[in-house]
């Protein structure tokens, strides 16, 4: 009866201890984050749970099983499990207990400072420092749970000695790993991009979505991903729209005729500008910079307060500029003119001596 009774004792008991602690320690924590909402540290702590479970039962259980004496021939190798059990489930405690903490120090940082360019860059490298928490926590459980094998540790001595030429032959293997790896830390802690940022690359204009340790993802505007290598950003010119100040100041083309109403154009661009939402009202302007034999080229300049902003700004001026200029000017739209060209004076002898006198041939009229 023992032999039955003791194992259930051990095994039970462990299991119901688990279930206790875990159940108090969440009431506690509910109960902290209900009395403090400016923080959100012991509602994320919450998501740690389940790995604080583990760890607890497997801590029980690995110092409570050689009591249950409970499948003695096989007691190496369970003891051995549980032991690779609580090294996982503490590095995954670790790893929670860490986001945790960073999340809120970022949540902090947010709502104290209204600096979005500032806001992105501490975003950008949280995340970053977090990626390398956890894979440092990553390597060093993987490194414990080897160590739990004799043959692993009898080993240890001969990979120490060799580890020179292992850390060179890796260095060479994997160049551009540790090239990208060292370019994801320089783009964090340098502030070059940060996640949210508008950029350019290879004439995509997009979003920057993604920062890892290796590689970066761009949302393009028709909800395309672009990924590259961090290296890209360190070694080649590329567009950051976000840099400094989020005003943008955004340029319209247009090719009309020579005919074409410049003053009034500028009134008509005052109007849109007033009743489009996007202009942040900082600056507008209409000129003409260049001249063809068949056009002119007409310029205007108009202002928003960020990137997205800017954009909506300039389709609306040239959407409703061409729509007003069909409407009300059709003539300073461009054409082809097929008319014949006016003929320049010229002059005659007159009969009265030696003077001249003008004469001019009138044109023709109509289309040819």
């Amino acid at each position: 009866m023992e032999n039955v009774l003791r194992p259930l004792i051990v095994l039970g008991g462990t299991v119901l201890l688990t279930l206790a602690i875990g159940w108090g320690t969440d009431r506690l924590l509910c109960k902290a984050d209900e009395r403090n909402h400016d923080t959100p540290l012991w509602g994320l702590l919450r998501r740690a749970r389940i790995p604080y479970q583990l760890v607890l039962c497997s801590a029980m259980l690995r110092g409570s099983y050689d009591q249950a004496k409970l499948l003695e021939r096989h007691q190496v190798g369970i003891g051995r499990t549980l032991t690779l059990v609580l090294i996982g489930s503490a590095a995954w405690l670790v790893i929670r207990i860490a986001a945790a903490i960073v999340e809120t120090t970022y949540t902090r940082y947010a709502r104290a400072h209204r600096d979005a360019a500032r806001v992105r860059r501490v975003r950008t490298q949280v995340e970053l420092i977090m990626r390398v928490v956890s894979a440092i926590v990553i390597v060093v459980a993987a490194s414990s749970m080897l160590l739990t094998f004799p043959a692993m540790r009898a080993a240890g001595a001969s990979l120490l000695a060799s580890a020179g030429i292992i850390a060179a032959i890796a260095g060479v293997a994997a160049q551009s790993t540790l090239s990208n790896m060292f370019a994801g830390l320089q783009i964090a802690f340098g502030d070059m991009v940060r996640i949210g940022d508008t950029v350019v690359v290879d004439g995509e204009w997009g979003t920057v979505e993604e920062i890892t340790l290796t590689f970066l993802t761009v949302r393009t505007w028709d909800e395309r991903r672009i990924t590259m290598p961090v290296s890209y950003f360190t070694s080649r010119p590329f567009e950051n729209w976000s840099r400094g100040t989020p005003q943008m100041t955004g340029i319209v083309y247009w090719h009309l005729d020579h005919s074409a109403p410049v003053e009034a154009m500028r009134e008509k661009l005052r109007d849109i500008l007033r009743h489009c939402p996007a202009w942040d009202g900082r600056a507008y302007g209409l000129q003409v910079t260049d001249t063809t034999p068949n056009t002119i080229q007409v310029r205007a300049l108009v202002t928003a307060k960020d990137a997205d902003d800017i954009w909506t700004v300039r389709v609306t001026v040239r959407e409703q500029m061409i729509a007003w200029l069909s409407a009300e000017h059709p003539y300073a739209l461009p054409r082809v003119n097929t008319a014949d060209a006016v003929l320049p004076p010229y002059r005659i002898p007159s009969p009265d001596g030696p003077s001249l006198r003008k004469a001019y041939e009138f044109p023709r009229t109509g289309r040819g």
